[in-house]
């Protein structure tokens, strides 16, 4: 018999209480909901087992919190009924690329994209709203677990995305910022590879508080900050103090020396004779006050010639006797007479890879100047968005943190400076790095430029940036882009394809059984279906995609035979074999689209006959 796909983002719950009954079995405990045994673990024996002492949840101890977090907790943890839409329309070569772009929730998306991309992501970089006091947040409502809102009013636009002004007169103002980012970086933890790193960039204002944050998922040892400079003055409106900087907190999934990509380091040499090539490192440094170390002064003699050399007046050597011994025997000292100093002779191996640091301070990695000036470039001199980053600041932090082949995410896209800086970024060391972005269609105010020049949402906005940067990059770089993908896939996330009765068969009733012919939504098309199936069975979004016809049937290949899917009715037993031949790992089919239960069972006899390894699977 065809398996049934749920149809539904993973259950992360159901995952966590697993792993847990299978390090602590008698943790486990079943009990009755809803007429049916579920289990749970009993948060008692589980704590009695991770401590020698039972923790009072009374007991005081330090921790970071605030009002409803375990309820954030709980949302991103909650389950989702909703799919991604493609919109071809609005693509970008739509059959070829490998780039996403996502309209929607971030959270939403998050929970939907966790299961395929688990694990995967080399680097995200995200700008957040900064919560200045005038900055638009998510509102996400703990009750109903992110369902989608559609056909609301109020606060929500119109496409029920929640979003609203979290003003500083808010009682909950810091309260509402964390609600909407801890359960978005909850999950975007688990999209990251082992050696993957988030970076987010913010300002004075909750800097503190995002640190707590990232301290409790990622760990202190995991965390680093950079500072970038993002202007040369003080605005008018700084009166003090003129803040010049913002912060990058990177977050590493697990930090390792080699995590970060040192490729960029080409040293330079100044010398070379016939071990090969080397520079000189001078040996002094002061020795006054805090810094005097008489034992550090001492003569060093020239074993060919037999000079004696001395520090300079009120310095001292940096290494020991023993070391300066060490490096006279291996002859890595050079002497110089015409300036009477002592240097250490460094080779290419002699370089620690500990040397090989970055600095967490970017003074020349462009500017909001700068990101003014590319935008105004690409939109003829409009200044379309309020706050982009440069692609500089941002093909630096690729340059750090990701792979030639790296898939890089950003979920806050805004402006889609992500995209662009990794179009740049492929260009220059002709690499494959993929982006994923996503973006809430937020609405752009009718006083604002973007407005004026037809731009409706900011998803908009930021699609025509992608477009109008691959098409500037493409020209200019002539045959060195020939290859460049400068596409990308929209999707858009809604509400699931399938029916309600579709999760909730018990609804069900006499009455409505000449209604429901099919489980699938009269408005979604076979694409729609196909996407959300490749959710559920963890396939790229970016996977190839090729649609064929035969004996007036529609189907699809998923990387050539990753899924083969057919959504049409009246399959018949010729179509079957044709696609049992692919042999593909999964075949997927309506289950409205075998006539009768004698089709279904030749469809598994066929298969079972020509491709026995496949699984099949119904919706």
């Amino acid at each position: 018999m065809a398996e049934k796909l749920e149809m539904m983002s993973s259950n992360i719950i159901q995952e966590n209480i697993d792993y847990i009954a299978s390090k602590f079995p008698n943790a486990l405990k079943e009990v009755m909901e809803d007429g049916k045994l579920v289990k749970k673990i009993d948060f008692d024996i589980l704590k009695q087992e991770l401590s020698t002492i039972l923790i009072d949840d009374r007991q005081e101890r330090y921790q970071m919190t605030w009002p409803d977090k375990k309820k954030s907790i709980l949302l991103a943890n909650s389950r989702l009924n909703a799919t991604l839409r493609p919109i071809k329309e609005k693509s970008v070569d739509f059959d070829n690329t490998k780039n996403l772009y996502i309209e929607g929730d971030n959270l939403d998306v998050l929970k939907l994209l966790r299961e395929t991309y688990l694990g995967k992501i080399k680097m995200i970089y995200i700008d957040p709203p900064y919560n200045t006091g005038n900055d638009f947040v998510y509102e996400d409502d703990f009750s109903q677990a992110a369902e989608l809102y559609l056909n609301q009013s109020g606060q929500y636009d119109e496409q029920g995305n929640r979003l609203f002004q979290n003003s500083e007169s808010n009682g909950r103002f810091h309260t509402d910022w964390l609600n909407m980012m801890y359960p978005r970086l909850k999950i975007a933890r688990d999209l990251l590879a082992e050696d993957g790193v988030m970076l987010i960039s913010m300002a004075d204002n909750e800097i503190g508080n995002l640190l707590k944050i990232c301290e409790e998922l990622y760990g202190l040892k995991n965390i680093e900050i950079f500072v970038w400079k993002k202007k040369g003055g003080a605005s008018n409106t700084e009166k003090i103090i003129g803040t010049l900087t913002e912060y990058i907190v990177c977050c590493f999934k697990n930090k390792k020396p080699y995590d970060l990509n040192y490729q960029k380091f080409v040293r330079e040499y100044q010398f070379e004779d016939e071990k090969g090539k080397y520079n000189l490192e001078g040996i002094e440094k002061t020795n006054l006050g805090t810094y005097e170390r008489k034992t550090m002064v001492f003569p060093i003699t020239d074993p060919k010639t037999g000079k004696v050399f001395y520090p300079g007046k009120n310095m001292r050597w940096t290494l020991g006797e023993s070391t300066i011994s060490q490096l006279i025997e291996k002859e890595m000292l050079y002497f110089d007479y015409k300036n009477n100093k002592v240097k250490r002779i460094k080779r290419p191996e002699d370089y620690d890879i500990s040397e090989n640091v970055y600095y967490n301070l970017l003074l020349d990695e462009g500017s909001l100047t700068s990101a003014k000036a590319e935008i105004e470039q690409l939109f003829g001199n409009k200044e379309v968005f309020d706050t982009p980053k440069p692609t500089k600041l941002i093909n630096t932090l690729i340059n750090i943190c990701s792979e030639k082949d790296s898939i890089i995410m950003d979920f806050f896209s805004g402006s889609a400076t992500t995209a662009h800086s990794i179009f740049k970024k492929n260009l220059e060391d002709q690499g494959n790095r993929r982006f994923i972005l996503v973006q809430l269609p937020e609405l752009c105010s009718v006083k604002s430029e973007a407005y004026k020049e037809g731009f409706s949402n900011i998803c908009d906005l930021g699609e025509e940036r992608i477009r109008r940067a691959g098409k500037k990059i493409k020209v200019e770089s002539g045959v060195l882009g020939q290859n460049l993908d400068i596409g990308f896939r929209v999707l858009k996330i809604d509400t699931s394809n399938m029916m309600d009765v579709y999760y909730n068969p018990n609804q069900l009733n006499q009455g409505m059984l000449d209604q429901l012919v099919g489980n699938v939504k009269e408005d979604r098309t076979a694409l729609d279906l196909l996407f959300q199936v490749m959710l559920e069975l963890g396939i790229e979004l970016s996977a190839k995609i090729e649609e064929k016809e035969l004996n007036g049937k529609t189907y699809f290949v998923v990387n050539e035979n990753d899924i083969v899917a057919c959504f049409d009715n009246g399959i018949d037993d010729n179509l079957t074999k044709e696609l049992a031949k692919i042999k593909p790992i999964y075949a997927v089919f309506k289950d409205s689209s075998f006539t009768t239960d004698s089709a279904n069972i030749n469809c598994e006899q066929i298969f079972k006959s020509i491709s026995p390894s496949t699984t099949i699977k119904v919706i």
